[in-house]
């Protein structure tokens, strides 16, 4: 994965998350919409926030339909699904997902998240 990161959240309620200049998109049909316009950059990966539960298309859809897309995408991408679930089913689901690097619980862990994106610094997000 590249060191420069694009981040596109995927929640219905991104109010929670408190971070700002970022893609977003509602629901998993407008995140996979967001992938058939998105162009790979030579200078960036993308990590994707992914909420489990959503209106019209919920994450585990949305990783149902990335599944399809190219290759070359999924390699510079990473995800981490964002819940406040306590649904023990969710979160084994999320977990035994091969595209999802980690389950992280609502309030956004900002400090937690800095740490797994940039393991050999000391938190490079304040």
């Amino acid at each position: 994965m590249k060191p420069n990161y694009k981040i596109l959240i995927i929640d219905d309620t991104i109010i929670d998350l408190g971070i700002t200049e970022t893609s977003t998109a509602d629901n998993g049909k407008q995140g996979i919409k967001y992938f058939n316009n998105y162009k790979i950059s030579s200078e960036e990966s993308l990590i994707i926030l992914l909420d489990i539960k959503m209106p019209e298309r919920d994450g585990f859809e949305f990783l149902s339909e990335f599944e399809m897309l190219s290759e070359e995408l999924k390699k510079e991408t990473q995800i981490f699904m964002l819940s406040s679930t306590l649904d023990p089913n969710d979160i084994t689901r999320a977990k035994s997902n091969k595209y999802v690097k980690s389950i992280l619980s609502k309030t956004f862990p900002v400090k937690e998240f800095s740490e797994i994106i940039y393991p050999d610094s000391s938190s490079q997000i304040a």
